[in-house]
């Protein structure tokens, strides 16, 4: 009798333990999809202000219809990009094919801003410097819900991955998270430095 209330004890104890790994994986998987949801918004404010910036540089840049086109183009992938990432925050492809149209709608903004700089009234319209103001902003947002995003998907995935949590998290096809990379070209290039 004794050695069966051990036995059962034992079982107990190891479905418990089971519980509390299966309950502590869900939690950081929820961490992951509520860091997305603010990433979500930063992302949607930014796609808003894009229409508006395009309109408002439109009667100065009548000869760049092919930037404002880009732009336009690029918002517009990126939206699909958010969308596709919103509905399952945890799949691999869909955040690495936001973080890619992230970023290259970033350099496509970055060329709308250099190009800005060779129109002198567009430069000092004041509905200009407001939307630029408000990307910087958001942009800042972004990075910040990014990290936050970032650091919830290393939490979920240690948590995942560690012994004795891979065990029950392949049971239960917990699938491993992907960080979220928006890095435009010219962020990788090295700046030239000329002391002359």
């Amino acid at each position: 009798m004794t050695s069966f209330l051990i036995f059962l004890g034992l079982i107990a104890a190891i479905v418990f333990w089971a519980i509390s790994i299966y309950n502590r994986l869900i939690n950081e998987r929820n961490r992951v999809r509520n860091a997305f949801a603010q990433i979500d918004v930063q992302l949607t404010r930014r796609h808003d202000l894009i229409p508006n910036l395009v309109e408002a540089v439109k009667g100065y840049m009548k000869h760049e219809r092919e930037t404002l086109e880009a732009v336009i183009k690029a918002r517009n992938v990126a939206v699909s990009a958010l969308e596709a990432a919103k509905a399952d925050p945890a799949n691999a492809a869909a955040i690495r094919e936001l973080g890619g149209a992230e970023g290259a709608l970033g350099s496509i903004l970055g060329r709308l801003f250099a190009l800005s700089e060779a129109y002198p009234d567009l430069k000092a319209n004041e509905n200009m410097m407001q939307f630029q103001e408000e990307l910087a902003s958001t942009e800042n947002k972004v990075a910040f819900s990014r990290q936050a995003f970032n650091d919830a998907v290393m939490t979920y995935n240690n948590t995942a991955e560690n012994f004795p949590n891979n065990v029950i998290a392949s049971m239960f096809t917990f699938e491993l998270a992907t960080f979220l990379e928006i890095e435009s070209e010219e962020v990788r290039e090295v700046p030239e430095v000329s002391f002359t």
